[in-house]
């Protein structure tokens, strides 16, 4: 029974994976070739998904993490607005070091994690509860901290934030200029993320038993699992990446304000459902996450190179392609259990 069901996750992560690849691919190629006289098809366009959206991949694959589990965190768009605010306001207003700034993001992130954890473990209360207050908390402690829009100028964070990593290919623009192509240390930081939590739950046995218990938490403690546990782990560990993916926002946008990162949760949880990860937990993989999270970048960069249509499309289409994965969730999950 036991390798019927691993056999069955993964043939639910590789369908899922595989339908999420290859609508991502479809609608870059239809961008290259309706848009083809606007740059689409340089290299650098293609880069600017991951430059973009290196917060947002962070932060999806800890929200994949809690999903996988059953759970889920709305909490992850006030989080970020808190670093952003805290680093911000520690570097400009107390005199700190970009090197504290990055120990408080984590630091902050990890006390959310901590703290929904526990309450969603051991308290067992609703994640969607816990995490709702963990949201009105953060968002209203960013604006305890400061309404005003600070900007970040430290010198360092500056550094980092604007530092290129210039790639061997690149392009020509209307001038006959060659223009090699660049990423910022974010983009390395965001992927390594995503290759470290893919092994630890394809290779470990902390991520295991993240599916079983996202599986059927009936079936893992008759396993003999520590369900409370293993999900306080995965929100701590959720909320440590939460932190590191604000931090990661915060060089793109290089300030902090309270409206910051607004609907982040949800672009999250989108990546991660349009990425494979079931709501209902036990499937998913960070892998898909990105390709999510991609899907979103394509659509934003789609609308914008348009240059007609309102931004609001993007969470129309959003919504739509929602729609689409979640139906497709429930026929698996019917498939399942008429199999079983």
């Amino acid at each position: 029974m036991a390798n019927y069901r691993n056999k069955l996750k993964l043939n639910s992560n590789s369908f899922l994976l595989m339908i999420t690849i290859v609508l991502f691919l479809v609608m870059y190629a239809a961008g290259m070739i309706i848009f083809n006289d606007k740059g689409f098809a340089k290299p650098q366009m293609f880069l600017n998904l991951f430059i973009s959206n290196a917060g947002l991949i962070v932060i999806g694959c800890g929200m994949t993490l809690v999903m996988i589990t059953g759970g889920i965190d709305i909490s992850v768009g006030s989080v970020t607005a808190l670093v952003c605010m805290s680093a911000a306001y520690g570097m400009e207003k107390q005199g700190y070091s970009a090197y504290a700034a990055v120990g408080i993001s984590l630091l902050i992130g990890l006390l959310f994690g901590l703290v929904q954890g526990y309450l969603v473990a051991y308290l067992e209360i609703q994640p969607f509860i816990v995490t709702l207050a963990g949201m009105f908390f953060g968002r209203g402690l960013t604006a305890v901290i400061s309404t005003e829009m600070i900007s970040i100028k430290n010198e360092l964070f500056l550094k980092w934030a604007n530092y290129k990593i210039y790639m061997p290919f690149g392009s020509f623009n209307k001038k006959g200029i060659y223009q090699p192509a660049y990423i910022y240390p974010t983009v390395i930081i965001a992927l390594l993320v995503v290759l470290i939590i893919s092994i630890v739950l394809k290779y470990s046995k902390f991520g295991r038993k993240l599916y079983a218990i996202g599986g059927s938490q009936q079936s893992a403690l008759m396993m003999g699992l520590n369900i409370r546990s293993t999900k306080l782990k995965a929100y701590i560990l959720a909320g440590l990446i939460a932190g590191l993916g604000g931090f990661l926002f915060s060089l793109n946008s290089c300030a902090g304000f309270v409206e910051q990162a607004k609907g982040m949760e949800m672009d999250a949880i989108a990546a991660a459902v349009i990425g494979g990860t079931l709501l209902s937990g036990g499937v998913g993989t960070v892998i898909g996450t990105l390709f999510g999270v991609l899907i979103k970048g394509t659509i934003t960069s789609l609308i914008t190179t348009q240059g007609t249509l309102s931004s609001w499309w993007v969470r129309i289409t959003l919504s739509l392609l929602l729609c689409f994965f979640i139906v497709l969730q429930s026929v698996i999950i019917s498939s399942k259990k008429k199999k079983k």
